[in-house]
C-alpha cells in the first residue's frame, strides 16, 4: 500500500482505542500531526506508554517538529523512550522509495536546511494540486485547506477540504479519484534520491534503514539495495504493518543477504487514516534497537 505522505488534522488525545492489544514494546514508525498523524507528539506518547510501549520512534515525514515535544512529554513520563527520526520520501529509482533515519540530530544545520527546502515544495505542490481541482470544476479555498493543516499542508488536508464540500464521499475516495498518483489533480513533489537520502541521513548523525520495501514494491529488490549499502545504507524495514509471516521471513534474507539490519515498526497514523496499522501492533525483536545503536556508534562514535 501506498503510504501518506503529508500532514493531517490535529488531535490532542486518542478519539479511538486501537482495536488490539500491543504485541511489541517497540514501535520504531510512528507519524504524529507534525506530517500525516491524527495525534499530537504528546498524545502519540501517552498512547503509547498507555498501551506499555517501552521504545518509539518518530519518523514524521520530511520533518523532525514532533520529536522535541514528543521527547519532552517521554521524559515526563518516564516509561517510554522516544529515538528522533525522520522518513524522508525520495525520487523513482525505479519506484518511489521512502528512507528511515534514526537517532538524527534534528537541530544539524544541513538537516534542518534540506527539510526546510522539501517543507517549502510541499507547500507549492499543494497550491498547485488546489489549482489543477480548479481547472476540473471542484474549486476549494486555499485558506480552508492550510485551516485544516493546521501547519504544513498536504493531500490529506485538500482531500478533507474536498470531503466539506461534497465533492467526494471519504478521504480515501479524494485519493482514489483526483489526487492519488496518477490521478488528473496529482501533482509531483520535491524529493532526494535515496543514495541523497541516505547520505542526508549519515550527515545529521543517523542510521538509514529503507521502508517498507514491499509498499510500494520495490521491483529488482537486491540490485537495488546493492547500490544504496555502497553508499553506506544501515537497514532495512522487514517487520512492518500488516506484512505476512512469508513476508517477513523473505524480507529477513533479503536484509540477511546485504549484511543490513533487519528493522520494523507499525507504520501508525491513527485510527482514521490506516486502521490496520495498530499503534504497538507489528512484532519486533528485542535486538532491534540494540543493534541500531550499535551501528550508530561504529558510524559516527559513541553518543549520549
Amino acid at each position: 500500500m501506498s503510504q501518506p505522505d503529508d500532514a493531517a488534522g490535529q488531535t490532542d488525545a486518542p478519539t479511538e482505542s486501537p482495536p488490539a492489544a500491543p504485541v511489541s514494546e517497540t514501535d520504531l514508525h510512528l507519524h504524529t500531526t507534525a506530517s500525516d498523524g491524527l495525534l499530537t507528539p504528546r498524545a502519540l506518547v501517552e498512547a503509547a506508554a498507555e498501551r506499555g510501549l517501552r521504545t518509539i520512534a518518530i519518523t514524521d515525514h520530511d520533518t523532525t517538529d514532533g520529536v522535541a515535544a514528543a521527547a519532552a512529554a517521554a521524559a515526563e513520563r518516564g516509561s517510554v523512550t522516544v529515538i528522533p527520526g525522520v522518513e524522508l520520501s525520495t525520487a523513482p529509482d525505479p519506484v518511489e522509495c521512502h528512507m528511515l533515519g534514526y537517532f538524527v540530530d534534528i537541530a544539524a544545520p544541513v538537516l534542518v536546511g534540506r527539510l526546510r527546502e522539501l517543507r517549502l515544495g510541499r507547500t507549492d505542490r499543494g497550491r498547485a494540486m488546489v489549482e489543477r481541482l480548479g481547472t476540473l470544476g471542484l474549486p476549494l479555498r486555499w485558506e480552508r485547506v492550510e485551516q485544516l493543516a493546521g501547519g504544513s499542508v498536504g493531500r490529506p488536508h485538500i482531500a478533507r477540504a474536498m470531503v466539506e464540500r461534497g465533492y467526494v464521499a471519504t478521504v480515501a475516495d479524494a485519493f482514489e479519484q483526483y489526487i492519488g498518483k496518477g490521478r488528473p489533480a496529482y501533482v509531483d513533489r520535491p524529493t532526494l534520491t535515496p543514495a541523497e537520502s541516505v547520505e542526508l541521513i549519515h550527515e545529521a548523525g543517523g542510521v538509514a534503514v529503507v521502508a517498507h520495501p514491499l509498499s510500494p514494491l520495490i521491483p529488482d529488490l537486491d540490485p537495488f539495495l546493492r547500490r544504496l549499502a555502497a553508499v553506506g545504507l544501515d537497514g532495512l524495514e522487514v517487520y512492518y504493518g500488516d506484512y505476512t509471516p512469508a513476508q517477513v521471513a523473505e524480507l529477513r534474507a533479503v536484509a540477511r543477504r546485504h549484511g543490513l539490519i533487519a528493522t520494523g515498526g507499525s507504520d501508525f497514523h491513527g485510527m482514521e487514516v490506516l486502521p490496520q496499522y495498530v499503534l504497538g501492533g507489528t512484532s519486533i525483536p528485542s535486538s532491534v534497537v540494540p543493534a541500531l545503536e550499535e551501528a550508530r556508534a561504529r558510524r559516527h562514535g559513541s553518543r549520549t
